[in-house]
C-alpha cells in the first residue's frame, strides 16, 4: 500500500506503537456549528426536561425494565404489550438504516447523545478553563504547579457534577423523578443499591466524556462499524471535493493548482483527528466542523465555499444527481410495511382489553336449584396506572351471573383471569345453544360487548 493510502492501515486516534494519540479538536464556529449548537440547546433542554414531564399525575416518559413499566410520550405500555415495543424498536433501527442509505451519518454528528455531551458540553467547559488546543497542549506538557493543579482540579470537579447530574437524569427515566426525589432524601442505607446505581452510571459517564470521548464512537459504537455497508457512492456524506481541490499547493499566481491550499485546517478541528481529505472514514461522524473551517478559508482567498460539503462521491466524481437505488426502495417498503403494522395494533389498543369465552373441553352443569350453568373464563388486560373496579352484565333477564371468588379488581399495569358462571333456569332453556351478550363494565363506562354461546342440555 502506497504512503497516501497509509492511513487506512490504522485509526488515526492510535500511533505506531498502538498508544493512544490524544485528540486536541481546534475551537470551532461557523454556520454549522451555530446550528447544532442551536439544535443541541433544545436536545439538552428535552432530556434534562422530560422527566419531570407528566401527563395525568404520571410521567411522560418512563422506560423501567426492571418492573416492566413503559410510558412513551404518555403512551402507557404494559409488559403484555412489548411487541408493540418490538416493532417500534425495529421500526427506528430500519429508518436509521434508510436514512443512513442516503444521508450517511447525519444522526451521529447532529442527534447523538455522545456527540452532543461531548462538543456542546464538555468541549465548551474545556475550552472556558484550558483555552484553545494550542494551550490545552501547552498545560499537558507544562510541570505541575499551582495554576495546572487549579485548571486540571476544576475541570475535573464539573465534569464530574455534570456526570453525576447526567446519571441521576438517567435514573429518572427508568423510576421516575418522585422516586427519585424520594431515594435523594432518605440516607444512602435505606437504598442502597440504588445510590450504588447512581454513581456507577455517574462514573460511567464521567469517564466516557472525560477520558474515553472519541474512542466510543470509533472502538464501541456498532454504528460507525456498519457504514461499509450501509453507505454506497450515492450515499450524501461529508466529504471533500477532489476533483476541485487537487493538486494541493499553496496560493500561486497564476493558479497551476487545485483550490486546497493545504492549510491544514479541516483537520485541526476534527474531533475524531482525521484527515478528511483522504475520503470518508470509520472516524468520521459527519460533524461538519471540516466544513465550516474550510468555508471560512474559501472566504479568506476569494475561493467558492464548498470545497468540503455535503455531497455523494458520485456528484463530485461526475455532477450527477441523487439517485434512488434498490436498496432505498427495498429499506422504504420495508419501513412502510412495519410502520402499517404498528399503527394498525396501535390503533385497535385499548386501555383496558377483555377477553371472555367458555371454559375449553366444559359442558352444561345441572345445578342443585334446578338450574342449568356453564363456566366461563374471563381474561382482563389494563394498560393504565390506575385500578380498576370491573364489573359483568348479562343481557339475558332469565340469565343469572355469579363470580368466582371476590369481586373483580384490575390493577395497574396488570393481566387477570378468572372464572364466573352463568345460570339459567330448566324450564327457560327452550334450545341446546342460547346466545347471550356480555357487557364488561369500568367506571360506569360500556369498554366492551362479546358475544357468546350458552350451552344447555338437548331438547328432544
Amino acid at each position: 500500500m502506497n504512503e497516501q493510502e497509509s492511513f487506512r492501515d490504522h485509526i488515526s486516534t492510535v500511533n505506531d506503537k498502538g498508544k493512544r494519540v490524544w485528540v486536541y479538536p481546534k475551537k470551532q464556529k461557523g454556520r454549522y456549528y451555530r446550528a447544532r449548537t442551536i439544535l443541541s440547546v433544545f436536545l439538552l433542554a428535552f432530556l434534562f426536561g422530560a422527566p419531570f414531564i407528566k401527563m395525568n399525575g404520571h410521567p411522560f416518559i418512563l422506560i423501567n425494565f426492571l418492573e416492566r413499566k413503559f410510558i412513551l410520550f404518555g403512551f402507557v405500555f404494559g409488559p403484555q404489550e412489548f411487541y408493540l415495543l418490538v416493532l417500534a424498536t425495529i421500526s427506528v433501527l430500519v429508518f436509521i438504516v434508510l436514512f443512513t442509505a442516503i444521508y450517511g451519518r447525519l444522526f451521529c454528528g447532529w442527534v447523538c447523545p455522545q456527540t452532543v455531551f461531548m462538543e456542546m458540553v464538555f468541549r465548551k467547559i474545556e475550552y472556558w478553563i484550558e483555552g484553545d488546543a494550542a494551550q490545552q497542549r501547552a498545560l499537558d506538557k507544562a510541570p505541575w504547579n499551582g495554576n495546572k493543579i487549579f485548571k486540571k482540579f476544576s475541570q475535573e470537579l464539573i465534569f464530574f457534577l455534570i456526570a453525576f447530574l447526567i446519571g441521576n437524569t438517567f435514573i429518572a427515566y427508568i423510576v421516575g423523578t418522585d422516586r427519585l426525589f424520594s431515594v435523594i432524601n432518605q440516607p444512602p442505607t435505606e437504598h442502597l443499591n440504588a445510590f450504588i446505581a447512581v454513581f456507577v452510571f455517574s462514573g460511567l459517564f464521567y469517564f466516557v466524556f472525560s477520558k474515553f470521548r472519541e474512542q466510543a464512537c470509533v472502538i464501541v459504537c456498532p454504528y460507525g462499524r456498519l457504514q461499509g455497508v450501509l453507505l454506497d457512492p450515492n450515499t450524501v456524506v461529508v466529504a471533500y471535493d477532489n476533483v476541485r481541490g487537487e493538486p494541493r499547493g499553496k496560493l500561486e499566481t497564476p493558479k497551476t493548482t487545485g483550490d486546497c491550499i493545504d492549510c491544514h485546517l479541516c483537520v485541526a478541528v476534527c474531533p475524531t483527528g482525521i484527515d478528511i481529505r483522504n475520503g470518508t472514514q470509520l472516524e468520521c461522524v459527519n460533524c461538519t466542523s471540516c466544513i465550516d473551517a474550510c468555508d471560512s478559508i474559501m472566504d479568506k482567498v476569494k475561493f467558492p465555499r464548498g470545497l468540503i460539503r455535503y455531497a455523494s462521491m458520485n456528484s463530485i466524481k461526475d455532477k450527477s444527481k441523487f439517485k434512488i437505488t434498490p436498496r432505498i426502495i427495498g429499506y422504504s417498503v420495508i419501513l412502510t410495511l412495519l410502520l402499517t403494522v404498528l399503527i394498525t395494533l396501535g390503533s385497535m389498543r385499548t386501555e383496558i382489553d377483555s377477553t371472555i369465552f367458555r371454559a375449553p373441553g366444559k359442558l352444561y352443569q345441572e345445578q342443585a336449584d334446578n338450574k342449568i350453568s356453564n363456566l366461563y373464563m374471563v381474561k382482563l388486560v389494563n394498560n393504565t396506572y390506575k385500578d380498576v373496579p370491573i364489573q359483568i352484565k348479562i343481557n339475558n333477564p332469565d340469565a343469572e351471573l355469579k363470580i368466582i371468588g371476590k369481586d373483580i379488581s384490575l390493577p395497574e399495569l396488570s393481566v387477570t383471569e378468572t372464572e364466573f358462571l352463568i345460570l339459567i333456569p330448566k324450564d327457560k332453556i327452550k334450545t341446546t345453544l342460547i346466545p347471550l351478550t356480555l357487557q364488561v363494565i369500568a367506571d360506569g363506562k360500556v369498554l366492551n360487548e362479546i358475544k357468546t354461546n350458552f350451552l344447555g342440555p338437548n331438547k328432544q
